[in-house]
């Protein structure tokens, strides 16, 4: 099966992943040190948060052990280089204030470093959905896609990248609290069924404070958009005289009223519910019919 990068670049099977990522087993890429303060990175990184532990933790790897993997990247102008690859390795050699880094040299367009930094980051996991979702977005771009190819190119459903997708329309303050991992992607889908932005970000704030799991906020959410009918408290007072007070005397005329029904009378009644009083009419022909 073709991996992502050969069917977004229509390389061959065997120029894969690997291939643009890793270094090339050959003679003909060589491993340069090049000055760290020459070297930017990637315009188009779709992670925006790096979790300050990993990149420590990575770093004292690096000094145990020095870098096996060189990072990639490519000639800029001014005598600059832009990471293609290996951005994590990069912060981590700046943190031990390393002069040089190993690194391999492609030249590439702005399209396929795009495409290859975008890619690259939505095969690994610590991606948030916003990440995810902004990357996504910024493939359709890139290669004027639909979703549904783009979900083909990247082996998944297409609910899946169009569920993603929809995360991008929250509001910026939603986005930015998923990003912090401050709430989950269940969570911000719970907030979708609302429309208002305000009651969005009452909501949010709300769930993140009193660290309500989804099913809570789910119900919050129903409870907002179905509220409760309210009883006219008329109606309502008017009822609990009737079922307290005016029921007994009810029920006694009604059970008088079928009394003469059965003895052969066919009397007609009528009833009305007003306001001040509970009024019956009773018709008692003078005549049997």
């Amino acid at each position: 099966m073709k991996s992502p990068f050969s069917r977004f670049f229509g390389s061959s099977e065997k120029q894969g992943q690997e291939e643009l990522i890793e270094p090339r087993q050959n003679h003909l890429e060589e491993v340069l040190n090049i000055a760290i303060e020459k070297i930017v990175p990637n315009r188009y990184q779709p992670r925006t948060v790096f979790d300050d532990d990993k990149i420590e933790e990575l770093a004292r790897t690096i000094h145990t052990h020095g870098v096996i993997q060189p990072i990639i990247i490519r000639k800029m102008e001014d005598e600059k280089y832009e990471i293609i690859a290996g951005e994590r390795r990069f912060r981590a050699m700046t943190k031990l204030k390393w002069a040089e880094v190993p690194a391999i040299i492609r030249n590439l367009s702005d399209k396929e470093t795009a495409s290859i930094a975008l890619i690259e980051n939505l095969q690994r996991e610590e991606l948030t959905a916003i990440e995810e979702a902004v990357a996504y977005q910024k493939l359709l771009k890139l290669h004027d896609l639909t979703q549904e190819a783009l979900a083909q190119r990247l082996g998944k459903g297409q609910s899946t990248v169009a569920n993603k997708l929809r995360l991008l329309k929250l509001p910026q303050e939603v986005q930015e609290a998923i990003m912090k991992k401050e709430l989950s992607e269940r969570h911000a889908r719970a907030l979708m069924a609302i429309k208002e932005k305000e009651v969005q970000l009452e909501l949010m704030n709300t769930s993140i404070e009193k660290h309500w799991n989804v099913k809570q906020l789910e119900e919050r959410v129903n409870e907002i958009n179905n509220p409760p009918v309210k009883e006219d408290k008329k109606v309502k007072s008017r009822r609990k005289v009737v079922s307290k007070d005016v029921r007994i005397a009810l029920n006694t005329i009604k059970q008088s009223l079928s009394m003469v029904t059965k003895s052969g009378i066919n009397i007609k009644t009528e009833e009305e519910d007003t306001e001040e009083f509970y009024q019956i009419t009773v018709r008692i022909p003078k005549k049997k019919s």
